[in-house]
């Protein structure tokens, strides 16, 4: 029982660090363009330059 004493803070403090972590991210925008990143992989880039190729060693 007594190590409820330990366990109960320890759950609301890291509860509270989540929920801070969340609206951290919240408002940093993380969240803004969802869509985007998922439809990006979808199309060519094709504006970039071609790299040259490395000489081999």
């Amino acid at each position: 029982m007594n190590v409820l004493v330990y366990l109960i803070p320890a759950a609301l403090f890291l509860g509270l660090l989540g929920l801070a972590a969340f609206l951290w991210a919240l408002r940093s925008g993380q969240f803004d363009d969802l869509d985007g990143a998922a439809n990006r992989i979808l199309f060519d880039d094709d504006d970039e330059p071609d790299l040259p190729d490395q000489p081999e060693k």
